[in-house]
């Protein structure tokens, strides 16, 4: 089961969804990727797509991101993370909410919104990385969705070829764990 490893949900032991649909991120390849990106969550803007349990942005906000989005469409998942939300007592927070609707759906209408972030986060089903990765940096460059200095990261296996560069996002590091690999994209116009 995943839990909170540090700050105010610290401890909190989450549900995952049940069946091989959803991987939860290993604790491992979590606590190494916010070691990596600690001094940029607190009051960050945070989306987690393809967010599984939510884990990685109860993670997130139990860090002190300002605000959290999480992007799920499968119900079981969804209702999943409802009862994690319930279980932290933030099931009718303005600071973290879920959208039950596709990662690209979702996107356009956060992008219309002219909601920007300062990290996102996702992981999609690893098979499925490439696709899902393109679709998502379209709709996210289109939509200048990432904040000056923020950050796409994308957790995938070790087997996936990530491009240098992708809808005018440059990759500047990627970090292995095992068969996981966490990969970091920033604007190809600002410094990495």
């Amino acid at each position: 089961m995943p839990r909170v490893v540090t700050g105010r949900f610290r401890g909190a032991v989450l549900q995952a969804p049940e069946g091989d649909k959803t991987r939860p991120t290993t604790d491992k390849v979590k606590e190494a990727l916010f070691s990596i990106i600690q001094a940029y969550v607190p009051d960050s803007e945070f989306l987690d797509l393809f967010a599984g349990s939510g884990q990685i942005g109860i993670e997130a906000l139990s860090r002190g991101a300002k605000r959290v989005a999480l992007v799920e469409r499968s119900g079981q998942a969804a209702s999943v993370i409802a009862k994690n939300l319930s279980k932290i007592r933030m099931d009718d927070s303005d600071e973290i909410r879920l959208h039950k609707k596709s990662v690209a759906q979702a996107l356009e209408l956060m992008g219309q919104g002219g909601e920007r972030f300062d990290i996102i986060f996702m992981d999609p089903p690893y098979k499925d990385v490439p696709l899902r990765l393109e679709e998502a940096t379209k709709i996210i460059s289109d939509f200048g969705m990432l904040k000056e200095e923020g950050m796409l990261i994308v957790e995938h296996d070790k087997d996936c070829e990530i491009p240098e560069e992708l809808n005018g996002l440059k990759r500047v590091r990627s970090c292995s764990y095992g068969i996981t690999v966490i990969t970091f994209f920033k604007d190809k116009n600002i410094g990495g």
